[in-house]
């Protein structure tokens, strides 16, 4: 499993409530969220990604509430991989559990800028600034992880499970 786009680049502490303000929430299907994905931190983001797009920030992302809305809003988005120094504990859960790529790597996150072009191969945790020509190792995901992301998050591989 790979990911290539293009970043669009955050900082620290970017909140639920930013990757999908409250006002939205509303809002169940993924395909409708993704509609607001990112909109009070930067309008132009659903005009702007396309699908297979990386958003890399710094700490803490996806502080604040809870919400599956948030990761669930940046994969219907298009978005291929979130890439940051840290990771709020329940989003990053929330992100393996449907599905959405993420890496920890402070050097990359501190390192790619807005607009780089990224290649990541998730089987290694190679992370690949096309753009600088330079590379950087984050820990790849566990076998576990890879198979729920590959099911398209731990409801789908359940349903697969059941299925037998």
């Amino acid at each position: 499993m790979n990911a290539k786009g293009m970043v669009f680049k955050y900082g620290d502490n970017v909140d639920t409530d930013v990757i999908i303000p409250a006002r939205y929430l509303n809002v169940s299907s993924g395909e409708e969220l993704a509609k607001y994905c990112m909109i009070d931190i930067d309008a132009d983001f659903v005009n702007k990604a396309k699908t297979g797009d990386i958003i890399v920030a710094t700490k803490n992302f996806g502080c604040g509430s809870s919400r599956e809305h948030a990761p669930l809003a940046i994969k219907c988005a298009g978005i291929s991989c979130v890439i940051a120094t840290t990771f709020a504990r329940i989003f990053y859960r929330n992100a393996i559990n449907i599905g959405l790529p993420i890496l920890e790597c402070d050097e990359a996150a501190n390192d790619i800028e807005n607009g780089d072009e990224v290649s990541v191969d998730f089987d290694s945790g190679i992370i690949t600034n096309i753009t600088k020509d330079k590379t950087y190792q984050a820990q790849p995901f566990p076998e576990f992880m890879k198979a729920i992301m590959a099911a398209g998050g731990l409801v789908e591989q359940t349903k697969e499970r059941v299925k037998g």
